[in-house]
């Protein structure tokens, strides 16, 4: 039989599964919707939709790499608790996510949900199922995928924080220490030319409204004062830029200049944390305990 696009679009507001789950469901229920819903929930896919409003802002950071180094994949997989995180099963998916990613190159999250895992079940639906298993909601957050003609440099500090560094020149060593120092000190930018400029003259015009109120610059020329906002600006750009920065294993040189000595050059950059910009729910404790002992 043939399944509509409306029908599939309804399955899909009521369940809150992917596109070809339910062109399946409807397939081997012929087109019924209600018994395609029932399908799909014993199945465990429809189970995701009551946990999907529950903040999933633990989880890991996993890197993979080609064999000759020359392209990676970093993907963050969140959960609910650290203590999943730590969980051999939830582990395992978010390796498989990154390999996937590293081999097909998906062009958006949608599109790497839609592929298909060693197991021959879509990402989408082994994330439901581990849902299901664990109970936590669990989802693939982002990924990135780098590739250079000398190297890809990577790094991880545990499973939170990873970083990826694409080198024009340069060998594995150098590649390593940058990677960790992005990692560490979690530059913006690579240079100074990638800075936008409305975001420096956004901060220009910061520094010279703290200049109008600073007693020591207040009433001096404007040339005086421009150049005082221009050293600031200079400043500021080197504590958001890669290159500007104090080398994190020798900070009596920035790391243009480590780059210079060792022959490296870095092209991009690329840092995750777990659960970077995710705003977390703040748990009272003690006032669940006091509802708890008074029945509420």
């Amino acid at each position: 039989m043939t399944v509509t696009a409306e029908a599939v679009k309804l399955l899909r507001e009521r369940t809150g599964a992917g596109l070809m789950e339910c062109k399946k469901a409807l397939l081997e229920t012929n087109g019924d919707l209600d018994a395609a819903a029932e399908l799909m929930r014993k199945a465990g896919l429809a189970k995701a939709d009551k946990k999907a409003s529950r903040v999933a802002a633990e989880g890991v950071i996993v890197i993979e790499r080609t064999a000759d180094g020359k392209r990676a994949a970093i993907v963050e997989v969140n959960c609910e608790t650290d203590f999943v995180a730590r969980e051999q099963d939830f582990q395992r998916f978010a390796a498989d996510v990154a390999k996937l990613v590293l081999e097909q190159r998906p062009a958006s999250l949608d599109d790497l949900l839609g592929l298909s895992l060693p197991s021959s079940s879509s990402v989408d639906e082994a994330r439901r199922a581990l849902i299901a298993k664990i109970g936590e909601n669990i989802g693939v957050r982002r990924f990135q995928v780098l590739e250079a003609p000398a190297v890809v440099g990577a790094y991880l500090h545990g499973t939170r924080i990873g970083a990826l560094v694409a080198m024009t020149t340069g060998d594995e060593a150098v590649a390593k220490d940058i990677a960790m120092h992005v990692a560490a000190l979690n530059p913006a930018y690579v240079s100074t030319g990638e800075v936008p400029k409305e975001e420096i003259e956004r901060e220009r015009a910061i520094f010279l409204e703290q200049a109008k109120s600073d007693p020591k610059t207040a009433g001096k020329p404007q040339d005086i004062v421009d150049k005082i906002v221009d050293g600031k600006i200079r400043k500021w750009l080197n504590e958001i830029t890669l290159l500007g920065q104090p080398f994190v294993k020798d900070d009596k040189q920035t790391v243009e200049q480590y780059l210079s000595k060792a022959g490296g050059e870095v092209s991009a950059i690329v840092r995750y944390e777990v659960g970077a910009g995710i705003e977390k729910k703040q748990e009272d404790f003690a006032a669940e305990v006091m509802k708890q002992v008074h029945g509420q």
